[in-house]
């Protein structure tokens, strides 16, 4: 597997402590980034959070102390912000499948039954555990966004390490109905400053890893 470009470059990748600040990272590979995570895949094919680009520096700097000071946040060149549905609701499923709908031109018996089905369960669930389970499906599209940064030669770090409610009223997130679960900033590894870099990368042995049955 070492000569498999994606392994290699996963391989390459850790979670960068010092970014460039003067390196920005090309829109086409940030546009890449992001199409990965839209085409990932999420639960019923609901996609029930959305992402947050933020590139502008006053931002950044506004979001930076409530994220413990850390440094990639101002130092790379854009912050992803992976923000969840705070609930299920009738409209939101319906949303999407009607675009489903549209998108194949057609309607489905066995579709249509579905979408009954989570329209009766998702809606009367608590929201506490609705936001949960959509937060789940952010992280799927938080996972796919490192590896197409990896494949695209463009460092980034993920981050649990912020206040969200802090976050959510910088970018007016609750008023959306959503509510920040990750971030991911973007940018290139200044090698000289990051004591992470030249590090070996450690993970648990395959045999301790991965259970065949």
């Amino acid at each position: 597997m070492a000569s498999d470009p994606l392994m290699e470059r996963l391989q390459w990748r850790y979670a960068a402590k010092k970014l460039d600040p003067a390196r920005a990272v090309p829109q086409d590979k940030v546009d890449r980034i992001l199409e990965a995570a839209r085409l990932a895949p999420t639960s019923s094919g609901l996609q029930p959070y959305e992402i947050i680009v933020v590139s502008n520096k006053d931002v950044r700097e506004r979001i930076k102390p409530i994220a413990w000071n850390q440094g990639q946040i101002t130092d790379g060149s854009h912050l992803l912000v992976f923000a969840a549905w705070d609930n299920y609701t009738a409209e939101r499923i319906n949303m999407m499948f009607d675009l489903t709908n549209t998108v194949r031109g057609t309607k489905n018996e066995g579709w249509e039954n579905y979408r009954n089905m989570l329209l009766g369960m998702y809606p009367q669930r608590e929201a506490g555990v609705n936001h949960q389970h959509a937060a789940r499906q952010a992280y799927i599209g938080l996972s796919a966004a490192m590896m197409a940064a990896a494949f695209e030669e463009v460092d980034c770090t993920p981050m649990e390490g912020f206040d969200p409610d802090a976050l959510d009223e910088i970018l007016n997130l609750r008023a959306r109905g959503l509510r920040s679960v990750a971030i991911l900033p973007l940018g290139y590894r200044e090698a000289d400053k990051d004591w992470l870099v030249n590090l070996t990368k450690v993970r648990r042995p395959r045999e301790q890893f991965i259970t065949e049955v």
